[in-house]
């Protein structure tokens, strides 16, 4: 469960080629770095122009290697059906694994607009980034980082698809840790599944201020490895630096 993390930093800011460098030198060959795009690309009023910058993105990143992989896409709720052309466009310029996040109402309310997408991305064999929020706001509290964390997080029905040889999930977690079970169940059976056939799913859990999403992810392992006795123990030596990796 550890040796892959969700590289929010890129989305907020480009790396410096040093850090990169940085990177390349720390990583294990077989960690995984789930690349964000960054906002100027993401959120960019018009996809296929941003692909000159998306390509100097993976150009930056190429130091990391075959540990980069897929690179995200984390659309805002603005980009909804009318623009799917220019989301198909993008898809075929970009010559790399992608994984997609939508947040727009229109791709959840199983309507033409989500068919067309899952369609889309389907037949290209693009990732749908599966987002689950649902323990995040089961929780009732005035704590400020959960406060906080409801307030930025969507608020989405869950589509628990997988697209490609490697499903993504991104569980947001109650901070209360056994409060999440009920809410890991099904994705413990669904995750088990796609391990069964022959799919490397990617799983990124999180808490409101992610100080105990380590500790989420254990659970997540042991719980997945009652399911599936085969599945390799977690390395308890390894936690440690991968929590600092892209600082």
């Amino acid at each position: 469960m550890f040796n892959t993390v969700e590289g929010n930093t890129t989305l907020y800011a480009w790396p410096s080629d040093d850090k990169v460098q940085r990177w390349a030198s720390q990583m294990p060959d077989d960690f995984r770095f789930c690349a964000k795009f960054p906002r100027e690309i993401s959120q960019a009023e018009n996809l296929p122009a941003a692909l000159d910058a998306a390509q100097a993105f993976q150009r930056l990143l190429q130091p990391l290697g075959r540990r980069v992989t897929p690179f995200w896409l984390q659309l805002p709720a603005s980009v909804g059906p009318a623009r799917l052309a220019e989301l198909a466009a993008f898809i075929e310029g970009f010559a790399a694994p992608l994984a997609i996040e939508v947040r727009h109402p229109a791709f959840f309310d199983k309507g033409d607009g989500e068919r067309a997408l899952n369609r889309l991305l389907r037949d290209r064999g693009v990732e749908r980034i599966c987002l689950d929020s649902r323990a995040l706001f089961s929780c009732r509290s005035s704590d400020p980082a959960l406060l906080h964390a409801q307030s930025k997080k969507p608020r989405l029905p869950v589509r628990p698809v997988a697209f490609s040889d490697s499903p993504q999930l991104r569980f947001v977690g109650h901070p209360q840790l056994e409060a999440n079970d009920p809410f890991l169940a099904p994705w413990l059976d669904k995750v088990a599944d796609w391990i069964e056939a022959g799919k490397t799913p990617h799983v990124y859990l999180h808490t409101p201020d992610n100080h105990r999403a380590p500790e989420l992810a254990m659970r997540f392992h042991h719980l997945l490895s009652e399911r599936l006795p085969g599945m390799p123990a977690l390395a308890a030596v390894r936690q440690a630096p991968q929590l600092s990796l892209l600082d």
